[in-house]
């Protein structure tokens, strides 16, 4: 196997992104990794982070590439969650990632950090970091319409992301 094999084994499983940590892991170094870059077969999307060339995109591509880019430990966050499942129509400028720690990493103007307020450990939805469905909800309280979460919170519902118990206190408390 060649290490652009290991590569595109560990991208395939993350939407077609690959860090340096986890090409360092593998036991790819730089020098190889800006190679791939060179003859086309990677794209360097930020600092240590790259993207195949050659992927079949998803709708889960945005989401997955802010978390990656963000760093180690990040996210998504609020509005970004409810836009990654469809809830409340939320369609954010920019996607919002949670960072535990202060950071100054430059992301692109489409990827906004912010720090985490309260609300629990991350989940994984779709195999991206993310905070769950309802402390989103939660976390949407003040910027989102109130009918459009109480919608959410059905729909939510319907679709498995919330429990019975989540959806009657999070409709007492948005209400």
């Amino acid at each position: 196997m060649t290490h652009f094999d290991e590569i595109y084994e560990i991208a395939a499983d993350n939407y077609g992104l690959v860090t340096y940590a986890q090409a360092q892991e593998a036991g790819i170094v730089g020098a190889e990794l800006n190679r791939y870059v060179a003859d086309g077969r990677l794209d360097r999307r930020g600092h240590g982070v790259y993207k195949l060339t050659r992927h079949v995109p998803t709708g889960y591509d945005r989401f997955a590439e802010a978390v990656a880019l963000a760093g180690e430990g990040a996210y998504l966050y609020g509005d970004a969650v409810l836009a990654m499942h469809g809830l409340a129509l939320a369609n954010p400028r920019a996607v919002t990632v949670a960072l535990p720690r202060r950071t100054r990493k430059k992301v692109p103007d489409w990827v906004r950090i912010v720090a985490p307020k309260g609300g629990g450990a991350p989940v994984r939805y779709e195999g991206i970091p993310s905070q769950s469905v309802a402390n989103a909800l939660r976390a949407c309280a003040g910027s989102v319409m109130r009918d459009r979460l109480l919608d959410a919170i059905g729909d939510a519902r319907a679709r498995g992301l919330i429990t019975a118990a989540e959806q009657r206190r999070l409709r007492k408390e948005i209400a």
